[in-house]
């Protein structure tokens, strides 16, 4: 039997909006998506750190940029672009922000359910 399992990002099952931030969360057959806007002045260590508690993200991020562009900083000093149009793996151990006046619009995959979430 085949089945489809599709939701709207406009009618979230959960969003999650710390300072500068949008996690919209959708759940599927089998699957947790987000939708993460983050707003021009965003940075991880400042608007996420609050709410999660840990020295740098310790989520492990599956997913694709869209719009806009993010730096990533890993714990161990190397530093990474991701632009629009870009799909990435970021291990944890990071912090990350905003580049230019562009909101960063992406989609997550394997932190969908937690990230962003005290």
């Amino acid at each position: 039997m085949t089945s489809l399992s599709s939701k709207s990002f406009d009618s979230p099952d959960e969003q999650r909006t710390p300072p500068k931030t949008a996690v919209d969360v959708v759940r599927l057959s089998g699957a947790t998506v987000a939708r993460t806007t983050f707003q021009p002045g965003w940075k991880w260590s400042e608007c996420v750190k609050p709410v999660v508690g840990t020295d740098s993200c310790q989520a492990r991020h599956v997913g694709a940029l869209v719009s806009g562009q993010l730096e990533v900083a890993h714990d161990d000093g190397s530093t990474a672009t991701i632009s629009a149009g870009t799909a990435y793996v970021i291990e944890p151990g990071h912090d990350a922000w905003v580049i230019g006046d562009e909101p960063a619009v992406g989609f997550e995959f394997e932190s969908a359910e937690t990230y962003a979430k005290g």
